[in-house]
């Protein structure tokens, strides 16, 4: 037949995939050169620019925060001005190293792993109570002494509750209607470990991992009627374990007058540094390096209060400018999670969102701490604050979101997974 019709088309019987060039009727139908295949950007490059700029910026800040610390009595004489910057440093590249590993493994692989890897968490966070494992600072116990970095496995928790989570609602996603059906297991779940960190005590990162769970929940289709029910019940969970805690009474206390001659000393008194050195940054600031305030009055100001020495330093300039960087990068996490589930990739797309959670929320406490609109509390600033594990576990969260992004641009360009 197929020699049928090329006769009755006036051409040649084909001897192969190569027997055009075929003229019919005058015209000369010739093979298309093959199509160059599709180049797939491998990664988001704005949102690797934006992380990039807040780790360099953070770097800077955090050498330019701690490097009065040696000249303090209670600090003792075994630091240097540049012992914070060197431990940090080593901090990003060993994170870096750990970001470049995370964005090669696939996003099903992350799937088949987060039960294990909250599993971890858990253990670990049982760890860190045990007097001769965990390390105690300040009368929290949170740490584990790894040498080269103090491990936090709060930071961990917040990773292995987002995975864990964003695999519940895809395994439960026919009960997500039903309310105890689909929110008991997951509130058990976080209430284990809300007690674990209330034992060290890290209230701060308790509520993080409620809220990063609480979100995966509400956008994995759990109702809002349900949604505001369970947010209601963290509210109230909250305000039992404050109203039950003298100390965190006297902090509530202390934030609604800091300036009081009872707190100015007390319970205020990061809280009214802080405030004062973002009240003398002014609009520009006084300067790189120019801050007064991290001369031993602001306590934690590499750490916590990192963003009052900005604003000190680069005044309401500096100050707006790292907000507006946090902003832009949560909008663009929520983006690329948002883009993975109108494409039915799920999980992806919660863990994204659930990274979007955790990198928005964390950001806005830190910020409303430092400027006195929220009550003092124990949160770094994500990405920028000194703090080895904290930076670790941020850009492999981050990481991930650049593998969902990488995942997203392959299944549009009709490749598999």
């Amino acid at each position: 037949m197929k020699l049928f019709v090329t006769r009755l088309l006036g051409a040649e019987p084909e001897t192969g995939m190569d027997a055009l060039p075929v003229r019919v009727h005058g015209t000369e139908f010739t093979r298309t050169a093959a199509s160059p295949p599709v180049h797939v950007k491998g990664f988001d490059q704005p949102l690797v620019w934006v992380t990039f700029a807040l780790l360099m910026f953070g770097l800077v800040m955090v050498y330019s925060a701690s490097i009065a610390i040696p000249d303090n009595p209670r600090m003792g004489a075994s630091y240097t001005q540049t012992y914070f910057l060197l431990r940090h440093t080593l901090s990003l590249f060993v994170a870096f190293v750990a970001a470049l590993l995370a964005f090669q493994i696939p996003l099903n692989t992350w799937e088949r792993m987060a039960p294990w890897v909250f599993v971890a968490a858990i253990v670990l966070l049982i760890a860190v109570l045990i007097p001769f494992i965990g390390k105690s600072v300040n009368g929290a116990r949170r740490w584990i002494g790894l040498g080269f970095m103090n491990f936090q496995p709060s930071e961990l928790a917040k990773w292995g509750v987002l995975l864990y989570a964003a695999n519940y609602m895809v395994r439960k996603m026919e009960v997500k209607e039903k309310f105890f059906a689909a929110v008991t297991p997951m509130g058990v779940s976080v209430s284990v470990v809300g007690l674990l960190l209330l034992s060290e005590p890290d209230m701060g990162a308790f509520m993080v991992i409620a809220v990063i769970a609480m979100g995966i929940l509400f956008l994995g289709g759990v109702n809002a009627r349900m949604f505001f029910l369970i947010a209601a019940a963290l509210i109230g969970v909250f305000a039992l374990i404050i109203a039950s805690s003298e100390w965190r009474r006297e902090r509530i206390f202390a934030y609604l007058d800091p300036w009081s001659l009872e707190h100015a000393l007390g319970k205020g008194y990061q809280l009214s540094h802080s405030l004062i050195a973002i009240g003398r940054g002014e609009i520009f600031g006084v300067g790189l390096g120019g801050s007064v305030e991290k001369l031993h009055w602001l306590p934690e100001a590499h750490t916590d209060f990192l963003l009052a020495v900005i604003g000190e330093e680069f005044g309401f300039v500096g100050v707006v400018a790292v907000i507006g960087l946090f902003m832009w990068l949560t909008r663009r996490i929520m983006y690329i999670g948002r883009q993975a589930i109108a494409m039915e990739r799920v999980f992806a797309g919660l863990v994204a969102q659930g990274v979007g959670i955790w990198m928005g929320f964390q950001s806005f406490i830190n910020m409303g701490v430092n400027l006195g609109a929220l009550p003092t509390k124990g949160l770094t600033l994500p990405l920028m604050s000194y703090g080895g594990s904290a930076i670790l576990l941020n850009l492999i969260a981050i990481a991930v979101v650049l593998r969902v992004d990488f995942e997203n641009r392959v299944v549009m360009h009709g490749g598999r997974l």
